[in-house]
């Protein structure tokens, strides 16, 4: 059986990510949703090995000490997020394409590790305005909160160039059109 491919995807948060990606998992493409490992604790109905695997400080420590992630970082003190390699070996040895909701720099690290393997989306907000907007709109964040999410989507923004292809999400039926023919492209070999 061939291994699966590699689909990476990266956005500022409100950039519609998250429901790009879900139109695609229900596309019939063969994708899996790769599973991130984390080691704060489960919020809400968050079950382990469904969201995240939630491990301890600790725990996620040691995987680190034992080369076990493809990919980490330490977002806050003793806040780790981290793409468990066991994970992605499994799902691509059951010969599924793996997709990744991951941070730029963890999307960037992804597609210089497994090169051609791997095809790096970058969904971009038409506008930093807009995004304040979407942002406002959802109605979940303090003032606070969505202008140090600006403040972090500009810098996200600055990575764009380093992926394989850019989706502007002006229009979400556009945007997701557009994903699914590059993805479909990128499955078929071409």
């Amino acid at each position: 059986m061939e291994k699966g491919k590699l689909i990476i995807f990266s956005a500022p948060s409100g950039s519609g990510k998250s429901t790009i990606v879900n139109y695609l998992l229900g596309c019939g493409l063969n994708l899996a949703f790769s599973i991130s490992a984390t080691s704060r604790q489960p919020r809400g109905n968050e079950k382990n090995g469904k969201e995240y695997y939630f491990l301890s400080p600790d725990e996620f420590r040691k995987k680190i000490a034992d080369n076990e992630f493809l990919e980490y970082e330490e977002v806050y003190k003793d806040n780790f997020y981290g793409t468990l390699k066991s994970e992605v070996e499994r799902l691509r040895d059951e010969g599924k394409n793996v997709v990744f909701d991951i941070d730029v720099a963890g999307g960037v690290n992804l597609k210089n590790k497994f090169g051609d393997e791997a095809l790096a989306v970058f969904i971009m907000p038409p506008s930093i305005e807009a995004l304040r907007e979407r942002l406002t709109g959802r109605n979940t964040d303090s003032a606070e909160t969505i202008e140090k999410r600006l403040a972090k989507a500009e810098y996200e923004i600055s990575y764009a160039p380093k992926f394989d292809k850019v989706i502007l999400n002006d229009d979400l039926d556009t945007a997701k059109a557009e994903t699914l023919e590059v993805l479909t492209g990128f499955l078929n070999g071409k």
